[in-house]
């Protein structure tokens, strides 16, 4: 299902051209009213005029979160407090936050990209959108929000949380697509298996993101609540969610590249790399107001894809996030990045997919211990079972890291569960 085909289908030599204009105005808007970006010009010796196309984009500085902080409240804003409709703020728990800010053209620019996101996933007019991401600061409950009501949806603006009751209301009010983190969709669906209600639910399409997740958490969560999911993508420096989601080819996130620039660079060199190399994802807005933002360092690891899709969109793919450069774990001198033990302990049936990582130091050695959960059904297994199972945990991952890491094997429900962001990861060594 598209929603707008002129502007997701559109050739992309007519589209070089419209990113050319756009990005045009959105630099001389970061030049002349936002004095951070004048000084970063002005370091590198360029002017406005010196950036002739989208190839040139390579030329201009790097934005990063730390400019956010550094300007906060407003110091980015690049049209007055009275344009200003809307603020949001990234969901950081330490220092400042990073503020984002809308004026009314921005709100329908994001509107736009969300209808183009759930018509991906599959919804449209006659659908009930459960809408289980976070409302307040957090951009993405009313991204989704929006963006539901801009394809003529019926939105239940239920938030996350009170798990028993999500399910209630699926139940009731027939929802027929649920939108949240893909931990919480499984924890949803697990609470739904226990009280006896996954037959009852008329759920038909999962919009899923916020975090990173593997193909295998995609097929426990497909599997259990008999639904289609669709990645999505998105972080409020950009605009909120909606920079970039799948179609039901499932096949790589279109980036909606009319409105939003993608770049892979090498986060070591900064160099820009080629289309189909794995590195960093880096965004330019194209049309943003408030906020316009230039060749900003996601540290999000992806890779871009320009071969045409079944669906007809000519945008560009972006592959499903692999990790976060600040999200790797160095243990041992081996770069480990919890995706990928999320991949191994998936495959084996044995366990269920919740997980902890726990790092320690003893002395100047790095270990590396994993919390796993086990099914109920091997609970009242012998001993040798049980240590069998831990030896096939350890060899996989070994096969996967390189490294040795201890197991622990943890009864159901014992790892806490999130109705946001999962906490996979506790490193208890020093910080340097």
């Amino acid at each position: 299902m598209i929603w707008n085909k002129q502007a997701e289908c559109m050739p992309r030599e007519k589209l070089t051209l419209l990113q050319n204009e756009r990005l045009a105005k959105t630099i001389r808007r970061c030049y002349n009213n936002v004095p951070l970006y004048r000084a970063k010009f002005d370091e590198a010796n360029i002017k406005p005029e010196d950036i002739k196309s989208i190839s040139d984009i390579k030329l201009l500085p790097f934005t990063t979160r730390d400019d956010l902080r550094d300007s906060y409240p407003f110091g980015m804003f690049a049209v007055p407090m009275d344009d200003v409709v809307r603020i949001h703020s990234s969901s950081g728990t330490t220092g400042k936050l990073k503020v984002v800010g809308y004026t009314e053209n921005d709100i329908k620019t994001w509107a736009e990209s969300m209808a183009r996101t759930i018509s991906a996933g599959g919804a449209g007019k006659t659908d009930i959108i459960q809408n289980a991401y976070g409302y307040g600061m957090f951009t993405g409950g009313l991204g989704i929000h929006y963006g539901a009501e801009r394809v003529g949806a019926t939105v239940i603006p239920i938030s996350g949380g009170n798990t028993k009751r999500q399910i209630m209301v699926m139940q009731d009010f027939g929802s027929t697509m649920l939108t949240c983190t893909p931990s919480y969709a499984l924890y949803l669906a697990d609470t739904a298996i226990e009280m006896g209600a996954i037959d009852n639910l008329k759920l038909k399409y999962g919009l899923l993101g916020a975090e990173p997740w593997t193909a295998n958490m995609r097929k426990e969560i497909e599997k259990k609540l008999n639904i289609r999911t669709t990645d999505i993508y998105g972080l409020s420096e950009i605009i909120g969610p909606g920079v970039a989601s799948e179609c039901e080819a499932q096949n790589g996130l279109h980036v909606y590249d009319d409105l939003f620039y993608p770049e892979i660079i090498d986060p070591n060199t900064l160099e820009v790399l080629p289309p189909g190399t794995p590195g960093e994802l880096v965004f330019t807005s194209l049309t943003k107001e408030a906020l316009p933002i230039l060749r900003y360092r996601t540290r999000d690891l992806s890779v871009l894809n320009y071969e045409e899709c079944p669906c007809g969109r000519t945008h560009v793919r972006m592959g499903r996030i692999t990790g976060r450069t600040d999200d790797m774990l160095i243990i041992r001198g081996v770069n480990v990045f919890p995706s990928q033990i999320e991949s191994v302990l998936l495959e084996i049936d044995e366990t269920e997919p919740h997980y902890l990582i726990v790092v320690n130091r003893e002395g100047m050695l790095d270990n590396l211990e994993i919390w796993v959960e086990v099914n109920r059904s091997i609970l009242s297994d012998e001993i040798r079972g049980l240590e069998n199972l831990t030896r096939k945990i350890q060899h996989e991952i070994h096969n996967v890291l390189g490294l040795t890491a201890a197991i622990k094997l943890v009864e159901p429900k014992t790892i806490e569960r999130s109705e946001g962001k999962a906490k996979r990861v506790i490193d208890n060594r020093p910080k340097d």
